[in-house]
């Protein structure tokens, strides 16, 4: 991994498509956590290449190359919200459905749990605000103060979405249980 990464410092193409090649994959389900679509995704994703190409020379190796690849990506999505004014942080579920959502009602539902897939579905989702304090959260494991500076909101804010996020998604769990249980 040493020698590839060298040989891309040195602009060698040969060693850049092989890097590439080794985490395409990986990076755009980084960028899908992120994005709305999988065209967004791939945007994203060469953008981040891009980034990694043009500062791989920063590489100190303090982590592992696919934990620093994985963070160029993540910022680069978060970087396209913000010039695109798209990451916006929501008050109430109400902004984006047409029917109100009392937690209180909802059924709990136990059943066979969701395949990664289907929950990815559901976290893909979530509005804009929700489903980046989630996965920042859940998935790349940050702290709110970490999320809050990052993003340049409250830690309260932080907190607001990753639960406004955590409920919604067990609404959907739940409807998604319910209904496979009423089919059988």
């Amino acid at each position: 991994m040493e020698e590839i990464i060298q040989e891309c410092i040195h602009g060698n193409a040969s060693a850049q498509s092989k890097l590439y090649k080794m985490f395409a994959n990986k990076m755009l389900g980084v960028c899908m956590r992120y994005c709305n679509s999988i065209d967004d995704a791939k945007d994203v994703m060469q953008e981040g290449f891009v980034k990694v190409f043009t500062t791989l020379h920063k590489f100190k190796g303090n982590s592992s190359v696919t934990t620093w690849i994985t963070r160029i990506m993540m910022n680069t999505a978060i970087d396209h919200f913000r010039k695109n004014r798209k990451l916006q942080f929501t008050e109430s579920f109400e902004k984006h459905s047409n029917e109100v959502i009392d937690f209180e009602d909802t059924p709990e539902v136990v059943n066979e749990p969701l395949s990664v897939d289907e929950l990815m579905s559901l976290v893909q989702q979530l509005p804009t605000g929700y489903r980046v304090v989630f996965n920042m959260y859940a998935i790349d494991e940050m702290s709110h103060r970490d999320i809050a500076n990052y993003l340049g909101i409250s830690e309260g804010t932080s907190k607001s979405q990753l639960a406004r996020a955590r409920k919604q998604l067990q609404v959907w769990v739940n409807e998604k249980q319910l209904k496979q249980s009423l089919n059988q």
